[in-house]
């Protein structure tokens, strides 16, 4: 795995002091399979139960209908002070009104979103396979975005015209990354691109999406990968999104191990 698609350099090689960046592992949900339950501690919820061995979570329930700002109060309380949340934004504003005049759909997701606080680590943008790259919608968009969020986000297209280098200048002009995805649509899809400050990796299950566990020769590379020292990128996400069968919850604390076992070292 390459921290740079073919053809887009890499602010890695050039010189300058380098730090391995910090490092969340985690799944989309907090479901943990029975297969796996007895790897974590005791808890008065999933939640709890979840994050006294994972240190990051993907909410993807915010895809498809809001929470309440008290829920997401109380995911924040649930959680240690090193947890962090990645929230997947509406479909309202990526599939349904397709990044056009979503500012009152936006401020009001960032308002339910608000009592995470710093536990807050990532929004997270998935696009349509059908939106393709349009810059009179997509900068007015993004711009709207860096306007009222600050925080770091992580996009992740899926039509070929996001992943040419004037995309991904675009995306790095507004401090937002291209998430890496497995299975890759294109070559570029399986690498980071945009910001580099941030990446963020999502492994959905492969060969059958959402279904397979990933083999263990991979994982090792993606350990290894999560701790390459970086001279620009302060923080990578490694999210498993095969939970069909329960295969993410393994995978994620295949990774984690190796991620600590490396660290204590």
């Amino acid at each position: 795995m390459s921290t740079a698609p073919p053809g887009e350099p890499s602010a890695d090689n050039q010189p300058g002091d380098r730090a391995v960046p910090m490092v969340y592992v985690g799944c989309a949900g907090w479901s943990i399979s029975s297969m796996h339950a007895a790897a974590f501690d005791a808890g008065d919820s999933q939640l709890e139960r979840y994050a006294t061995v994972l240190n990051s979570v993907e909410i993807n329930s915010s895809f498809y209908r809001p929470h309440r700002p008290a829920t997401y109060r109380r995911w924040a309380a649930s959680v240690p002070e090193s947890f962090r949340f990645a929230v997947k934004m509406p479909r309202t504003i990526s599939h349904l009104a397709r990044l056009r005049d979503c500012q009152t759909l936006l401020e009001t997701f960032l308002d339910e979103i608000g009592p995470l606080e710093n536990k807050l680590g990532c929004l997270l943008l998935q696009l349509p396979p059908s939106l393709a790259w349009e810059p009179s919608i997509a900068l007015p968009f993004l711009g709207l975005l860096r306007r009222l969020h600050a925080g770091p986000v992580a996009c992740e297209p899926r039509h070929v015209t996001w992943f040419r280098p004037a995309m991904s200048r675009a995306l790095r002009e507004h401090g937002i990354t291209r998430v890496a995805a497995d299975p890759a649509r294109f070559l570029r899809a399986a690498v980071p691109g945009g910001d580099q400050s941030l990446q963020y990796l999502r492994l959905h299950g492969s060969p059958r999406i959402y279904h397979d566990a990933y083999p263990d020769a991979l994982l090792q590379r993606i350990s290894h990968w999560l701790q390459r020292p970086s001279q620009c990128t302060t923080q990578r996400w490694c999210i498993f999104d095969n939970t069909a069968l329960g295969h993410a919850v393994g995978n994620a604390l295949t990774v984690r191990d190796r991620v600590h076992a490396t660290q204590q070292n």
